[in-house]
Order: structure tokens, then C-alpha cells, then sequence
């Protein structure tokens, strides 16, 4: 019960059909578990709703909630939503994130780009926006926003790198403006996952089977040769939206296995 009598928004906590669990709905459940009132917010509303029921189904307490948190005025009811129904906001985990459509900069289009910027970056400057003065108001708060160790590491993919880093900043310029209202603000930075966002989603877009792109994707792993798990990001989020993170803030966490010490 480390978030006993605690209010979590989890934005992405629905997620892409696929044979694993991705790292929203993870976290919602481990953070139902915990003892957290957990908003489910998605695009998706049947996908959240999904989420809500195995919660529920675990004794848990959630309420999915459709929105778009590209749009301001999606963000704003969502934090007005989940305040008119418990009154306050303790946790918000911004898992949202795509990416596909990228490459070099004389390959990227305009299009791309801009989606990319926007569901990556732009939502998670919004939900903060809105919900930062909850948290002012009532005295603190954590605020978890999913990166990509691909922010740190040179990678093909000039979009989805550029945005992951601006996720970054965004943290700490957040933490260091919020720190004397008692609002932490930190961000996850996994790295090869095996998740229905990254694995199947490649599975579906090449036609090849799923064993070889876990396969491929483990061998780049040097912890264990095994690439981490929703799970695995789950307690790191928990961790830190717990009061037993009540001295962090501003950090950059990698949950990557170690690749991102990885040199040469």
C-alpha cells in the first residue's frame, strides 16, 4: 500500500493489442495495487476500459476517461474530471508516446515530424500545464513523464529522438520551477522493451514473426541478453510516485538493462 489514499492520473493506460503488456496499463494496475484512486485517461476509451476492469476484477478502484491529450481543452477536463471526482490530483504518469515514420532528416516529412512533436512532447507539456496548479494548490505532487534512453543515444530516428529530449528538459525545467511547492518531477528512460508497442507493432509493419524481433532485440540487452518488461517500468514509476522519492526530483532514470552505459 505504498500509495495508499493517493490520486494517480495515468495518461496511456490503455494500449496497442499485442502478446505482452504495455507500460501504462502496467503501471495503472501496479499503482491500483498500491492503493492509488487511478485515472485511466486514453485515446482509446475501450482500451482504458479494459484496464479498468482488470483492475476492478483485482478489488482495485479506477475510471477510464476518454481524451486527446494533444488538445488543451481534452487536458483541462481531464484534470477537472478526475479533482470533481476525488478532489485532488497526487500522481500524473504521461505515458504517451508514438513513433514510426522516421528516419534521416532529408527522409522525415513535415507531417511526421509535427505528429511526432505533438504526441510525444506537446502532450506532456499540457498535462502539466493543467495540473501543476492542482498540485500547488494542495501542497505537492509527483509528476512521472516517460522518455527513451533513445534521447541519449544515437539512433536513426531524428523525430522520435528529438522529442524524447525535449521530454527531457521539459522534467527538469518543471522540477526546478515547481521544487519550493513541493512538486517532484522526474522522468523514466527505458530502453529495449518488450511491449506491444515496440514488438508487435514491427511484427505487423514487416510481416516478420514475432521470435525473431525479440530475439534481435534481446541480444542488444548486456543485462542478461533479455530486454525489460511494462513491469519493469511500473515499479520504477511507483518508486518514484511514492513518498519513499520524496528527497528526488529532476532526475533522468534510465530502466534500459544497461545499454545506456554501453560504449563502443
Amino acid at each position: 500500500m505504498r500509495l495508499e489514499g493517493k490520486v494517480a492520473v495515468v495518461v496511456g493506460a490503455g494500449q496497442t493489442p499485442g502478446e505482452t503488456i504495455g507500460n501504462g496499463r502496467a503501471t495503472a494496475i501496479l499503482f491500483a495495487r498500491e492503493g492509488a484512486k487511478v485515472m485511466l485517461v486514453d485515446r482509446r476509451l475501450d482500451s482504458a476500459q479494459e484496464t479498468e476492469k482488470m483492475i476492478a476484477d483485482e478489488g482495485g478502484e479506477s475510471y477510464a476517461f476518454e481524451a486527446d491529450v494533444t488538445k488543451t481543452d481534452d487536458c483541462a477536463a481531464l484534470v477537472k474530471a478526475c479533482v470533481d471526482r476525488w478532489g485532488r490530483i497526487d500522481v500524473l504518469h504521461n505515458n504517451v508516446g508514438i513513433g514510426g515514420d522516421d528516419g534521416n532528416v532529408h527522409r522525415l516529412s513535415e507531417d511526421a515530424w509535427n505528429r511526432m512533436m505533438d504526441v510525444n512532447l506537446k502532450s506532456m507539456f499540457l498535462t502539466c500545464k493543467h495540473v501543476v496548479p492542482v498540485m500547488r494548490e494542495q501542497g505537492g505532487g509527483s509528476i512521472i513523464n516517460i522518455s527513451s534512453v533513445a534521447s541519449i543515444a544515437s539512433v536513426p530516428m531524428l523525430a522520435y529522438k528529438v522529442s524524447k529530449a525535449g521530454v527531457n528538459a521539459l522534467t527538469q525545467q518543471i522540477a526546478m520551477a515547481n521544487a519550493r511547492h513541493k512538486i517532484r518531477v522526474n522522468a523514466i528512460l527505458p530502453g529495449l522493451m518488450n511491449t506491444p508497442m515496440a514488438i508487435d507493432a514491427w511484427v505487423q509493419a514487416t510481416g516478420r514473426p514475432r521470435e525473431e524481433w525479440v530475439q534481435l532485440r534481446d541480444g542488444m540487452v548486456p543485462l542478461g541478453a533479455k530486454q525489460g518488461t511494462g513491469w519493469d517500468i511500473a515499479h520504477a514509476a511507483l518508486f518514484l510516485a511514492s513518498d519513499e522519492a520524496k528527497f528526488i526530483t529532476g532526475v533522468l532514470l534510465p530502466v534500459d538493462g544497461g545499454q545506456s552505459i554501453k560504449v563502443g
